[in-house]
């Protein structure tokens, strides 16, 4: 899949999310090494802390589905926002050397990188000696 289909697809799982307090919705497509797409929103709740990213739908439903490598995620937001700090967390674990496009709502790549590129130093598994 190209990079802007994988963006076309961000764009999509963007209107399914549930954003009333910030109006900031978030739209993920994460893809795995065998070309399978799962699709995040991000989903907001009134007591702030138990909203969820939408990065983080895309990758704990492509878990829950027995998915564990990855090779790239889009993320729409209307200015081509950043990834927070726990979705990188969340992605390191999973897909450290993975492409990260942040678009814009025009489906505007305005950037590319990696996660480890996003978050270096991350904490990983091998920090606390163990294999998952």
């Amino acid at each position: 899949m190209p990079k802007n289909e994988l963006v076309k697809a961000a764009h999509q799982a963007q209107q399914a999310a549930y954003a009333p307090y910030s109006n900031y919705r978030v739209g993920a497509a994460l893809r795995t090494k065998a070309g399978k797409v799962y699709l995040g929103a991000n989903i907001e709740n009134a007591a702030y802390p138990d909203s969820i990213c939408a990065e983080r739908v895309a990758v704990f439903t492509a878990i829950m589905q027995g998915e564990r490598d990855f090779d790239s995620i889009a993320v729409v937001t209307r200015d081509g926002g950043s990834p927070c700090g726990s979705c990188r967390q969340v992605l390191a674990e999973f897909a450290l050397q993975a492409t990260v496009l942040l678009a814009n709502e025009a489906g505007e790549i305005l950037q590319e990188s990696t996660v480890n590129e996003l978050l270096p130093g991350a904490f990983l598994p091998s920090n606390l000696d163990v294999k998952p």
